[in-house]
C-alpha cells in the first residue's frame, strides 16, 4: 500500500488571515510527486491540548505526519508541548541542539533561545547533514517549522526517506464546460475504474473552459485511459495535453 500522510498545520495567525499558508500546498506538491497520498490538513490554534489532540488522531490514522508551525523561542511556540503529550511523554533538551544554539547565539544565549532545544522525550534528529539545524522525528511525526523558506530547506533534506511509487499526471486542456464534458468523464471511468481523474473549470482563461488531470501509479494504465479519453472527446474540444 502507497504511503498516507496527514499535515497539521499551527497557528493563530493562519486562523485569524493574518497569514495565508504556503506550506501545505508546497508539501502537498512535493508528496504527491513522490508518491504519498495526503488524506486530511487540519489548522489548529497555539493551544497544547487542541495540538495534542490532533497529533495523536493523526499519527494514528496515517503513515506519516507533518507539523507546521509553531516551534520557535516565544510564548506560542507550544508544538514541541502538544506532540510530547500527544505521546504521553515529558519535553526534554537534546544536547546536540543546544550545542547548535550555544555556538549560534555564544554569549547571548537565553532561555528564550534554548526552548529551541526541547524536543519530545525519545525523539529522534533526522536531517541535519544538509542544514544548521535537524529535523525533530517523534515516532511518525516530523516538526517542522512554520516559516516557509526554512520549512522547505528542513523538508528538502529528509525528502528521500518519502519516496514510494510515483504517481504519473497528465493533464488535458478541453473548450467545452463541464456539463458537455461529464459524460466523456463518467465513460472513461466506467472502461478505467482505478484511473485518479479531476476535473477543474477555468471561467476565466480565454483558451480553455476545463483543465482535467488523469493521474496513476500504473504509467502504461495512465496511457491507455490518456490515449482513450482523446479519441473520444470531440476533435474540436481539445486544446492542448501537457
Amino acid at each position: 500500500m502507497p504511503k498516507t500522510a496527514g499535515i497539521i498545520l499551527v497557528g493563530n495567525e493562519i486562523l485569524s488571515g493574518k497569514i495565508a499558508d504556503a506550506n501545505a500546498a508546497y508539501l502537498c506538491r512535493e508528496l504527491r510527486a513522490l508518491g504519498v497520498d495526503v488524506r486530511r490538513i487540519a489548522v489548529v490554534p497555539d493551544e497544547i491540548e487542541v495540538i495534542a489532540r490532533e497529533v495523536a488522531a493523526f499519527s494514528r490514522d496515517h503513515d506519516v505526519v507533518f507539523t507546521s508551525g509553531g516551534v520557535g523561542p516565544t510564548h506560542d511556540d507550544v508544538t514541541i508541548e502538544g506532540v510530547a503529550r500527544a505521546m504521553d511523554v515529558k519535553v526534554v533538551r537534546h544536547p546536540l541542539l543546544v550545542g547548535i544554539l550555544e555556538r549560534h547565539f555564544r554569549d547571548r544565549l537565553n532561555d528564550s533561545h534554548l526552548k529551541m532545544a526541547a524536543m519530545p522525550e525519545g525523539a529522534e534528529l533526522v536531517g541535519g547533514e544538509t542544514v544548521r539545524f535537524p529535523t525533530v522525528l517523534m515516532r511518525n511525526v516530523y516538526i517542522l517549522p512554520g516559516v516557509p523558506e526554512i520549512f522547505r530547506q528542513k523538508f528538502e533534506a529528509i525528502r528521500e526517506r518519502f519516496r514510494d511509487q510515483p504517481i504519473h499526471l497528465n493533464n488535458v486542456f478541453v473548450a467545452i464546460g463541464e456539463g458537455s464534458l461529464a459524460d466523456y468523464l463518467n465513460g472513461l471511468l466506467a472502461d478505467f475504474p482505478l484511473l485518479l481523474l479531476g476535473s477543474y473549470p477555468e471561467f476565466s482563461n480565454p483558451e480553455y473552459k476545463v483543465k482535467v488531470t488523469l493521474e496513476s501509479r500504473d504509467r502504461g494504465y495512465l496511457e491507455g485511459a490518456l490515449a482513450e479519453f482523446l479519441r473520444r472527446l470531440p476533435a474540436d474540444a481539445l486544446v492542448r495535453v501537457t
